[in-house]
């Protein structure tokens, strides 16, 4: 590649396109973008790996709106804005951030997109998809559901682009991406996209792509722009941790992973009752109650919002300056994902890690995957080994409940019991029968005398002739 490309401009974008690119501050293209641009407006496959952060949405959308100008029109008839182009995501989070950038990137152009994600109601979708689209965005799933209810028709797309290709083999989207690529006519132009690229992507690309172009971006490595920092800290003392740094540093736009959706919402709460206003953002969560609190840490109302993974790479916060990892991920792949939402596009984050001594493997596996070292950093009152009276205790312990217990006694010797009563008829001997006859065999004899019974027998009922 000719370093001499410094701008969008020489990388041969329209002017419209520019115009638009001008407008929201981007001037100098990042590596996969000067790399992937001039390929793709040529037309060819592309398989482009490189880290989360470095501008992947630009470098397959761009070009693809380009590509796609010969056909914008302002008429209204909906068979004028077939859809031509589609884009598949793995999360709602990621395909609701790549429709915002095409819509941003088509300001200037009569070229119309639409996002469909699971999670709302579909009949939403409908009527704005009847209107016609040229750029569809979707998550597998929604879209086949689309399908069914035919609702749109795939037989026109010239473009397919897969976002984060390996987050859906990991969601397991496998069987549905084969059930939507079979809908799609045969020629056309594949992009894939991925922050990582295990033998499966490998795999998948060559049942897609033809003959593609192979561009890799510091794969697996993390952005200069990034301030690793490594604290050590007993696992019951990661919550108060977290509220002092966030408190004695004045932190403030902070997302933090956990990694169960339970220890995401214990958290946000804890912190709340610590006065540090918190959401959290996961799986179980509705598709508004999870834009709601995006849009609400965006503009700086909520100080930090505790996500899962689920969010770790749908999640596009301009100039986010901390990412605080309070379980480390058990995937060191992860990590990179998690820490690339801050220091994106030339921006300074830091990305701070909390570590107990039961997960400095995954650690190793971090800095084995990043190919450096992380020094640690022990914050004075929160020692790796300090967990036996917590910070927010303020009371001394009860002395009843932890001095030592008194001696318990010397047992004494058992006492006898006593004899159990004796039943004389009981433990009388056996006396053989007077007579040898089989039938009279008294085992026992008490000596009482035979009394008689009386006994009360109901005569039959004498009837007449008739039976009556």
């Amino acid at each position: 590649m000719d370093n001499a490309l410094t701008t969008f401009a020489e990388l041969g974008l329209a002017p419209d396109i520019l115009r638009a690119l001008d407008e929201m501050g981007y001037v100098t293209p990042t590596p996969i973008q000067e790399q992937v641009i001039p390929l793709a407006l040529q037309g060819g496959d592309i398989l482009g790996a490189a880290q989360t952060g470095t501008g992947k949405t630009a470098a397959f959308a761009l070009p693809l709106i380009q590509r796609l100008l010969p056909f914008a029109n302002n008429g209204t008839s909906p068979a004028k804005h077939p859809i031509r182009a589609l884009i598949l995501t793995p999360t709602r989070e990621l395909a609701i951030q790549v429709e915002e950038a095409v819509q941003a990137y088509t300001k200037h152009v009569p070229l119309r997109s639409l996002v469909v994600y699971g999670g709302v109601n579909i009949n939403t979708q409908i009527p704005i998809l009847k209107t016609g689209v040229e750029i569809l965005v979707a998550t597998p799933g929604r879209l086949l559901d689309h399908v069914q209810n035919k609702t749109l028709m795939l037989n026109q797309v010239n473009t397919l682009v897969l976002d984060e290709a390996d987050r859906m083999l990991d969601m397991g989207f496998m069987p549905d991406l084969k059930r939507i690529v079979a809908l799609l006519p045969t020629q056309r132009v594949n992009m894939m996209f991925s922050a990582t690229f295990p033998e499966e992507i490998r795999k998948l690309a060559d049942s897609i792509l033809n003959t593609p172009t192979f561009i890799e971006v510091a794969r697996n490595e993390t952005a200069v722009t990034v301030t690793q920092v490594v604290h050590p800290v007993h696992h019951e003392r990661k919550r108060q941790l977290l509220a002092h740094l966030i408190k004695s540093r004045d932190l403030r736009q902070v997302l933090v992973f956990t990694g169960t959706k339970l220890g995401c919402n214990r958290l946000a709460n804890e912190l709340n009752k610590a006065g540090i206003h918190a959401d959290a953002i996961h799986g179980d969560k509705t598709q508004q109650e999870r834009i709601k609190a995006l849009e609400a840490f965006k503009a700086g109302t909520i100080r930090v919002l505790v996500a899962t993974d689920v969010a770790a790479r749908g999640l596009d916060i301009e100039a986010l300056p901390f990412v605080v990892n309070y379980d480390l991920p058990h995937n060191a792949e992860d990590y990179v994902h998690r820490i690339g939402r801050t220091g994106r596009a030339g921006a300074f984050g830091e990305a701070i890690s909390l570590v107990s001594e039961s997960e400095t493997r995954y650690l190793r596996d971090i800095e084995k995957l990043i190919g450096s070292a992380i020094e640690p950093t022990i914050v004075p009152g929160f020692e790796p080994g300090a967990a036996d009276v917590p910070a927010y205790q303020s009371r001394p312990p009860r002395p009843e409940r932890h001095a030592e217990r008194p001696e318990r006694p010397e047992r004494s010797a058992p006492r006898a019991r006593p004899a159990p009563s004796r039943d004389a008829l009981f433990d009388a001997p056996y006396v053989a029968p007077e007579t040898p006859h089989a039938e009279s065999t008294p085992a026992l004899v008490r000596p009482t005398s035979k009394k008689q019974v009386a006994a009360l027998f109901r005569s039959p009922v004498k009837t007449d002739s008739s039976g009556q």
